[in-house]
């Protein structure tokens, strides 16, 4: 069995080695006669896999995708022909939800403006939008969700406009698909006129599609409103984003959000389990068998970390000024963009890190929001 797989997922060999015999591709320059030969095409969401793909190709069994959206993939055609696809919905919500909180831990020291003061509007309420919530609940920040299609599906969670959250809130986060028609449409969903609209010194973070916001309004809007706050870790056109646009976003990454080893592990088992499934295997490959323990494993508690040590404290598992450095230094780089995704491998999810609670400290707020924890 031949599988072709995106060389930048991870633990490919480690998980399907078994089953077949296995060739690394780029999956942004992947071409048809590539895959002509292939049984299994594991790809991630820069491989569009549709009839101009897989023409060549008539033995494929099965296709999977290491990501949550499906845009980047026909499902209409894999159906028609029959190949059973599998995705990874979940795999990287805590990789994302625990990059939206570093990040405003950053900004608020950075402006000197304490985060447990802002309110902050959630736009896409699945499941990274929920793991950030997640987060900014365990420490005590007011949160507002708006998710008009989980709404209208009768989720029970409170929900507000749009217009609420741009009017109101201090921070907005978006968590949508991209979604190009039907009634609730994403693309340029934060178009110039919202883009206007917003508040005052309002923080502006996009970590799910980079043309949710329109990067060439975006520039033109953050040109002459300084007060507006960006953190971008998608972009318009990737992995081409707008040269002049990148100096004036405070924190930029090169779509790394959910670049957890966490959550790329998961990714990838998830892939191999429905793979198996589908073949009629039996699963023998465990989670925890597939990461390296963390440099830093342990620490005790001997007081309640303010919002400075809680920063400090998250930069021990990710420092994410590293990766907003590298990627300013290096995406105009040929080829920068991916090169960074590529060799993006030192990223770390806050469960990797014990505390050792020893003096009887309040302090489980930590333990919701990730870390892992003793009490003594």
């Amino acid at each position: 069995m031949k599988i072709i797989a995106d060389e930048n997922m991870p633990y490919v060999d480690a998980l399907f080695s078994g089953i077949g015999d296995i060739e690394k591709v780029n999956g942004r320059t992947l071409r048809a006669d590539a895959v002509e030969k292939a049984d299994v095409l594991l790809v991630r969401s820069v491989t569009k896999v549709n009839a101009a793909l897989l023409e060549k190709n008539t033995r494929l069994k099965f296709v999977g995708s290491a990501t949550i959206g499906t845009d980047h993939i026909d499902l209409d055609y894999l159906a028609q022909r029959g190949i059973p696809f599998a995705n990874a919905p979940g795999c990287n919500a805590t990789a994302v939800g625990e990059f939206v909180f570093i990040a405003l831990l950053e900004l608020a020291q950075r402006f000197a403006q304490p985060l447990k003061n802002k309110t902050v509007g959630i736009v896409g309420a699945g499941n990274t939008g929920t793991a950030v919530a997640k987060c900014l609940t365990a420490y005590g920040v007011n949160v507002l969700l708006h998710d008009p299609l989980l709404q209208k599906q009768g989720d029970i969670r409170e929900f507000v406009s749009l217009e609420t959250v741009i009017t109101t809130c201090d921070v907005i986060s978006l968590h949508v698909p991209m979604i190009k028609s039907g009634p609730y449409p994403t693309q340029h969903l934060f178009d110039k006129t919202r883009l206007l609209q917003l508040a005052t010194g309002t923080w502006l973070i996009n970590c799910c599609r980079g043309d949710v916001i329109d990067n060439k309004a975006l520039l033109d809007v953050k040109i002459n409103r300084p007060d507006l706050k960006l953190v971008l870790d998608v972009w318009e056109g990737e992995p081409h984003p707008l040269p002049e646009l990148v100096p004036l976003v405070e924190l930029a990454t090169p779509h790394i959000a959910g670049y957890s080893l966490e959550g790329r592990a998961r990714g990838s088992l998830m892939l191999y389990e429905a793979l198996i499934k589908t073949l009629g295997y039996s699963s023998d490959k465990p989670f925890k068998g597939l990461l390296e323990p963390h440099w830093i494993a342990r620490m005790d508690l001997h007081q309640i970390p303010n919002e400075k040590a809680l920063l400090q404290l998250v930069r021990f598992v990710y420092d994410l000024r590293d990766d907003d450095r590298m990627f300013r230094n290096q995406f105009l780089n040929v080829n920068g963009f991916d090169h960074l995704r590529k060799i993006h491998q030192h990223r770390r999810e806050l469960s990797t890190l014990t505390l050792v609670n020893s003096g009887q400290l309040d302090v489980n707020w930590l333990f919701n929001l990730g870390f892992s924890g003793i009490e003594l």
